[in-house]
């Protein structure tokens, strides 16, 4: 058995999903994906035949984002063609479980460097276009639980399920805005940020040729409780708004998993390594708990305690998703969870969102000097994801 570390990690800005009027929208999906593995072979200085394998998640596998859109990436941006990819579906934690596949391939011995990634342009693709023209949801007989219900029922139910209210879910959502804000304010995300220059489009929506350096995550927004307030829910009667819920986004994310002994002979240094990764099963009836089920999974089969760990990031689909995993788990500290905001600031690009909070997490540890981190996420068709790293 290998050790598998983290060598490089990466993300692009977050744009907004909107065509048009994301920053990232005048970008092919591949060409953002494809900038992103590539960014981080020249960061590490190796070549792009030295890389075995790319993992890349991506939820709506359908347009542009068809026909595995992570080996496309890649050729996209390069002339060799011996690098071999592989599209991941997990929902939203795909990327998040292209990176427990690459990690796990490189100590398994099958492979030596493997980029695990995530993308999703939903300015183009948006969410349902993968079975718009097909049967949708396939309920066999005698399925035991009722017709999939949407992602803003499940938050709904978790919300009365753990009595989380309206004021809660706002105050919430103010949280991350502000977090986020002062983690932009402080430069925090610069170093984990790939600038890109973004094709501009114009008003018929066509390249105009020109193009313009992005840097900076487009989702952030002045927030204020009285404003959080005023907004109407989704569902009626309901306590999730487009204030406390994650955002329509576009982005990829990305790390790079080498051997240590591969590593050592390249002359890099290690940054980290991923110590557990799950991916378990939720309850259909609740949707989203996922979280739940995922850290307390991987604290059983890792042994760790929760005091054990440094930093959380549990994703911020809804405000409900995270305050009811806090419930849940009343020993973290809230001041160790999200520090940086999450996807109601900062956008969730769905495909890219699991590799952007391990990466963000990475270098979150790094510039506190802390050690570990528990990076979890709720996917739809019920299920949840947890990895834990480890600095080196």
């Amino acid at each position: 058995m290998s050790e598998s570390v983290i060598v490089e990690a990466l993300r692009t800005p977050i744009g907004r999903g909107k065509m048009g009027k994301g920053s990232l929208s005048g970008f092919h999906a591949a060409q953002l994906l494809g900038s992103l593995q590539h960014a981080l072979v020249a960061k590490a200085g190796i070549e792009p035949k030295d890389v075995d394998q790319v993992f890349g998640g991506c939820v709506t596998q359908a347009g542009e984002q068809s026909n595995n859109i992570a080996r496309h990436a890649w050729l996209s941006k390069s002339d060799d063609y011996t690098t071999a990819g592989t599209t991941v579906d997990v929902q939203c934690g795909s990327g998040q479980q292209a990176n427990n596949i690459a990690n796990a391939l490189v100590k398994g011995g099958s492979i030596d460097i493997g980029i695990g990634c995530g993308i999703e342009l939903m300015s183009h693709v948006g969410l349902g276009m993968n079975v718009m023209n097909g049967p949708g949801f396939f309920l066999p007989e005698g399925f035991p639980w009722q017709e999939p219900m949407s992602q803003f029922e499940a938050c709904e139910r978790i919300a009365d399920k753990r009595g989380i209210t309206r004021d809660d879910a706002d105050a919430f959502g103010l949280r991350s805005q502000q977090l986020a804000k002062q983690a932009v304010e402080e430069g925090r995300f610069e170093r984990e940020v790939l600038p890109v220059d973004a094709p501009v489009l114009g008003e018929d929506g066509a390249p105009t040729g020109e193009t313009v350096r992005v840097d900076r995550d487009q989702g952030l927004r002045e927030t204020t409780l009285e404003g959080l307030g005023q907004l109407k829910p989704v569902q009626e009667g309901g306590i999730h708004t487009a204030g406390n819920s994650s955002q329509v986004s576009d982005g990829a994310a990305g790390l790079l998993y080498m051997s240590a002994e591969k590593a050592k002979g390249l002359g890099l240094r290690p940054r980290a390594r991923i110590l557990h990764d799950v991916v378990v099963g939720s309850d259909p009836y609740m949707l989203l708990e996922g979280p739940i089920d995922a850290t307390q999974r991987i604290l059983d089969r890792s042994g760790m305690q929760l005091s054990d760990i440094d930093l959380f990031e549990c994703n911020e689909a809804f405000a409900a998703v995270v305050l009811a995993w806090q419930r849940a788990f009343p020993e973290i500290d809230p001041d160790k969870v999200n520090v940086n905001g999450g996807a109601i600031a900062l956008g969730h690009p769905v495909g890219a969102t699991g590799s952007r909070l391990i990466v963000t997490a990475l270098h979150e540890l790094e510039r506190r000097d802390a050690s570990t981190a528990l990076i979890t996420m709720c996917c739809g068709s019920a299920v949840g994801t947890a990895t834990i790293i480890e600095r080196i």
